[in-house]
């Protein structure tokens, strides 16, 4: 079934969007699978599973961090990871930074929005991004490259709603774009949209999406 859902969902994303195959508590065997059929770009949410997958998996991974990542644990990825979604503050960072030079290497990160109704989700305003951005904190840091934004909307069967969530993802995006990175090609990521609401993020101007439960079955 893995096989058949990744092809399935890959014929549906046009061609601009990146699949992030969220794998988080899948066992090594899912994984493989989903790897056999070709897809190299996996999410994870904790820091432990995704190091011990990193080591028994294919150096051809391409290792995404999708959770909420506490500053002490970045050491643990430095070494390999392929972007970190969830950045919401000028202190992590700076630990991101410290650790990737350490490993003679720039990691690459999404600053993460609240776009959502709910308390449960974590994220910067436009404002505190735009504070984070102009500091003289952050034009030290040489060893990331923000690669763009990412939010989760709200957990809802309001499809107006979730679509208005995106819009204003995306209006964030162009704003940081046109105020700090307007020269720049690398700033190009918008990561919105999962299991449950995919179609509607690309529709709002998603280029990633995070797909777990619709590839893998319902979460372990």
């Amino acid at each position: 079934m893995i096989a058949e859902n990744l092809k399935r969902i890959k014929g549906e994303l046009p061609e601009n969007v990146v699949l992030v195959a969220v794998s988080k508590t899948k066992p090594i065997e899912d994984l493989k699978i989903a790897f056999d059929t070709g897809q190299r770009i996996f999410g994870e949410n904790k820091v432990q599973e995704m190091v011990s997958k990193s080591e028994l998996l294919s150096k051809e991974i391409q290792w995404h961090f999708i959770g909420h990542l506490q500053r002490n644990k970045v050491k643990f990825l430095a070494p390999f990871v392929s972007l970190i979604h969830g950045v919401e503050s000028i202190r992590l960072l700076k630990e991101i930074n410290k650790q990737a030079a350490k490993n003679k290497r720039i990691i690459e990160v999404l600053l993460q929005f609240y776009i959502a109704d709910e308390e449960s989700k974590f994220g910067l305003t436009l404002e505190e991004a735009i504070a984070i951005l102009a500091s003289d904190d952050y034009k030290d840091l040489q060893n990331i490259c923000v690669r763009g934004v990412m939010g989760m909307a709200t957990y809802s069967s309001d499809q107006e709603k979730i679509r208005n969530e995106f819009k204003a993802l995306h209006h964030i995006h162009k704003t940081l774009k046109n105020q700090f990175f307007s020269g720049e090609e690398t700033f190009d990521v918008i990561s919105m949209g999962m299991s449950g609401d995919f179609q509607l993020a690309i529709e709002e101007g998603s280029n990633m999406v995070r797909i777990g439960s619709t590839i893998f079955g319902s979460r372990n």
